[in-house]
């Protein structure tokens, strides 16, 4: 059948969740001062799941948001805990990649705040030159305009490594970005910087399979991974907002997941996984299906 990359779930909520710790705008880059040892358990949890790449918890590492909190400082030594969890995990386990994962400037869904493309190559250059020794390739995440891909991928130029490029649509029309700008728009992107995968995530899952369509002809090896939210609200996208302004979805178990997923794939996609509110049950049962209907996880 299909040789398919099982990416891991969510990391972030998961690691919040499991340390019980209350929601701040830093989200799980507190836990990981507070409870390091907490991220290396939702890897490895993830690792014995079935996925074969751990997402490092460096989403939402970025100068500008650890700045609202005085800590702009510790923005390398936060880097190099979140590599060395991962890592940690992957050697617990005994195989698998590390996926850098690098967040949106500013804020998710919120391509109105995006930094000019100078300074957004800045801050991503940094982050991939303190993750580049240990990334076996670099996951730009959550890009929601033509704007902020093209800001992210201008600072991964220094990198050798694969760059995989995941946007987020509009929860009602997977045609478009949250920009609104056309899925289809991303062709110029993929034309001038030739990323290694183009990936649709932190989105409801009902809207991947339009954006899907649109994204197969581009000739990348593409994919999927839902959120499990069920939308974003207005209330996350003011400034400084915390995960209780989102709400969980009650329809959107295991199977129900991977359902979605497995038409995904039917639709040609081989880098699957799953985002916020996804866990390692879900990629349990996501890993059992794929098995059983022939794939190959890689």
């Amino acid at each position: 059948m299909t040789n398919i990359t099982l990416l891991d779930g969510s990391i972030g909520q998961e690691i919040v969740k499991r340390s019980g710790s209350r929601a701040t705008p830093l989200w799980s880059t507190s836990v990981m001062m507070e409870q390091p040892e907490a991220v290396r358990a939702v890897h490895l949890d993830y690792f014995n799941a079935g996925a074969t790449i751990a997402t490092t918890n460096t989403y939402a590492v970025h100068v500008d948001r650890l700045a609202r909190v005085g800590l702009e400082a510790q923005h390398k030594t936060l880097l190099d805990i979140a590599m060395a969890e991962a890592v940690a995990a992957r050697t617990a386990h005994g195989s698998g990649r590390i996926a850098a994962s690098l967040g949106p400037l500013g804020a998710s869904y919120r391509p109105d705040i995006a930094p000019p493309l100078a300074e957004a190559q800045k801050a991503y250059a940094s982050i991939v030159e303190a993750l580049d020794p240990l990334a076996d390739l670099f996951l730009i995440e959550t890009v929601s305009s033509l704007h902020d891909a093209r800001g992210a991928l201008m600072g991964c130029a220094a990198t050798e490594k694969p760059v995989w490029l995941a946007v987020t649509v509009d929860d009602d029309d997977g045609t478009k970005l949250r920009s609104s700008e056309s899925v289809s728009d991303l062709a110029q992107i993929v034309s001038e910087f030739a990323p290694a995968a183009l990936l649709v995530n932190c989105s409801r899952p009902e809207a991947i399979a339009a954006a899907l369509e649109l994204i197969s002809p581009m000739g990348l090896p593409f994919g999927a991974y839902a959120n499990g939210f069920t939308r974003i609200s207005e209330g996350f996208l003011k400034d400084a907002p915390t995960v209780d302004a989102l709400e969980q979805r009650k329809d959107l178990g295991p199977k129900d997941y991977a359902a979605f997923v497995m038409h995904w794939i039917a639709q040609g996609a081989t880098i699957v996984g799953g985002c916020c509110e996804v866990g390692p049950k879900h990629i349990t049962e996501l890993a059992n299906q794929l098995k059983a209907a022939g794939h190959t996880i890689i």
